[in-house]
């Protein structure tokens, strides 16, 4: 099950330390049975889950009968499966090690360099690049969150440790001309104490994954590690520390991914859906590391690689070809991180939330945008699975990330089949089994949410983490409007999704731009633009709905509710005024947000994201 991984031999002699590491092969062997054992139990509770789960959905369809709409659904269902039950098991151990290991990530870790990161060799002279990739963004943010870094690595002393590069691939003059601003004024700021480099390429070949290939080729002989930033990027000078430690501590990590919870904002979209999928990712995240090990995920930003055997083993080709999905690869995270596991090093996840952050999509309209661009990367992964620099476990992962998107016009198909099915079905005949299709519908919606309310039942259980989000009332009442947010939003996201793949595959070709970051309000005019086909959906299914009685058709509501309401739901959730107001009231609280003293409200929104950062740090020691 666990396939050998050899030990890179760059910097292992460097140190003791590292030689020690590289050579300890009796805590390398129990590593790796552990790992054997947790991978084992792991994949027989998936297919155990996977076989009831068929099974409850066989006894639905087909004791009432056999027609190709029910075969067509349960064809359906089975895309939709996979991904549903290994997220569910994430949530569940993940739970039981919050609630029942004193110390979560070191029973994940146990017996890694990870945890004895504080015995790694000291930092060298510029021994790691922050990398700022930006394309026509707002800059003078960036250059916020860039100063704000600095003043706290000047802080602790370890400007020495680090280079500052600013890799733009921008097109448009006016973001060019503010680019070049900023960087004159941040060089002139700290030349003195760090390297300050700015680069712009004239032409985006490979967009992100080329522009950091660009620096590996010009740049990468100078530095041993690289960290990650997109434009909406901020980390705290000890998570920038930590990395390198953590990189230095153990020779054969090649890429080391942080947990990015989001930043605080004004944007009542980006509030509400942060906030869930902070709960959602804190659970799942360390139930998907407890397994995974050493082949974990890497999410393209915030996140240290090494430079060596990155160059060597990920620099991507663009896929051959002239269909939709050929050309440079979009959602190269993945892919390099496969790669780098298939070459023999290690890529794992820190599952804390430890000072990294990023700024979700202000409106629904930019998220969809967002959203469909890892939509066309990763359907592009079905190129890739069946390279020969790939592992089983990396297939397994592509396939994976390739359902992440495809199980959208899966779950819509399933939606229409059934519609079709009643709608065909003969009068006073139940076209499903109502017994067993009341039991899969109660596990489904179950492991759906497991990931929040797996979370949120920790916080409301845990006097400290009850406080650090606002008390048990606010926590309560942010989780239940945040489910029906929740609900409201997954069927309008599946159809667009289903929109974009069949637009795709029809031989369009979508322009990726610049993403706005600032929040404002939706007019009605492009509210109605972007959102009428999910308008449309929810209409003819309401229309249909009233051809029969609410007791058959229940438990449509959900699904047809988002769609039906999905412009003036886009319209309410962009008003920059609701987002100032909800900021205020304490739901979907942060806990860096928590108590925050009165006279940060003066310094700018980098400055105040630092010293939110700062006063949570001692309020948490406070409480323990």
């Amino acid at each position: 099950m666990t396939e050998q991984t050899p030990v890179p031999e760059e910097n292992a002699r460097t140190s003791l330390v590292g030689l020690l590491l590289s050579t300890n092969i009796i805590d390398k062997y129990e590593e790796n049975q552990r790992l054997y054992w947790r991978r084992l139990f792991f994949g027989a509770l998936v297919l155990v889950s996977l076989a009831v789960l068929i099974t409850l959905m066989l006894l639905t369809l087909f004791t009432t009968g056999f027609t190709i709409s029910k075969l067509v659904m349960f064809l359906a269902f089975l895309v939709t499966l996979p991904l549903l039950v290994i997220g569910f098991w994430h949530a569940f151990i993940g739970l039981l090690l919050l609630k029942f290991s004193e110390d979560p990530v070191g029973h994940v870790y146990a017996g890694t360099p990870l945890e004895t990161f504080d015995r790694s060799p000291p930092f060298k002279d510029k021994q790691t690049a922050l990398l700022s990739c930006v394309r026509n963004e707002d800059f003078p943010q960036v250059a916020a969150k860039l100063e704000a870094m600095l003043q706290e690595l000047d802080r602790l002393d370890k400007l020495n440790g680090f280079s500052l590069y600013i890799l733009s691939d921008s097109s448009e003059p006016v973001h060019i001309h503010e680019e070049m601003q900023g960087f004159t004024a941040l060089k002139a700021r700290w030349e003195k104490r760090i390297d300050v480099h700015y680069r712009r390429r004239e032409h985006n070949v490979g967009f992100k994954a080329g522009n950091i290939e660009d620096f590996c080729r010009n740049w990468g002989d100078h530095h041993d590690y690289a960290i990650t930033l997109d434009a909406d990027s901020f980390l705290s000078a000890e998570a920038l520390c930590n990395l390198v430690s953590k990189m230095n501590a153990n020779p054969r990590l090649g890429i080391l991914q942080t947990l990015m919870p989001g930043l605080s904002t004004s944007s009542f979209f980006a509030r509400v859906f942060q906030w869930g999928m902070r709960l959602g990712m804190r659970s799942f995240t360390l139930g998907a590391a407890w397994w995974q090990g050493p082949a974990g995920p890497y999410w393209g930003h915030n996140a240290i690689f090494r430079i060596e055997p990155f160059i060597k083993h990920c620099l991507l080709s663009p896929l051959p070809g002239k269909d939709a999905l050929s050309g440079p690869i979009l959602s190269h995270d993945q892919v390099e991180a496969t790669m780098m596991t298939s070459a023999g090093y290690e890529v794992r996840v820190w599952p804390v939330e430890d000072g990294s952050y990023e700024e979700n999509p202000p409106h629904l309209i930019e998220f969809i945008r967002r959203d469909l661009r890892w939509c066309h990367g990763n359907l592009q992964y079905s190129k890739l699975l069946d390279a020969p620099n790939v592992n089983r476990l990396g297939r397994l992962q592509l396939f994976l990330a390739i359902l992440m998107f495809a199980s959208s016009p899966a779950w819509l198909l399933f939606i229409v089949m059934a519609i079709l099915t009643g709608s065909l079905s003969a009068s006073g005949v139940a076209p499903f089994d109502p017994f067993y299709g009341s039991i899969l519908f109660i596990v489904i919606i179950t492991m759906i949410f497991a990931p929040k309310l797996v979370t949120q039942f920790h916080i409301l259980t845990s006097s400290k983490e009850r406080r650090s989000y606002g008390g048990f009332s606010k926590v309560a009442l942010s989780a239940f409007f945040e489910l029906i947010y929740a609900i409201l939003l997954a069927p309008i996201m599946a159809i667009a999704h289903t929109i974009f793949i069949v637009q795709l595959f029809a031989g369009r070709r979508p322009y990726w731009g610049g993403q706005e970051r600032q929040p404002h309000g939706i007019p009605l005019q492009v509210a109605v633009q972007k959102f009428w086909p999910q308008t449309l959906f929810g209409l003819c299914s309401a229309f249909w709905m009233t051809g029969y009685s609410l007791s058959s058709t229940w438990l449509l509501i959900p699904v047809i509710l988002g769609p039906l309401l999905a412009i003036p739901f886009a319209m309410i959730t962009s008003k920059p005024t609701l987002g100032r107001y909800f900021k205020h009231s304490g739901l979907w609280a942060l806990p860096e947000e928590i108590d925050v003293p009165q006279e940060l409200e003066t310094l700018d929104s980098a400055q105040r994201r630092v010293a939110m950062e700062t006063a949570r740090a001692k309020r948490l020691a406070d409480f323990e």
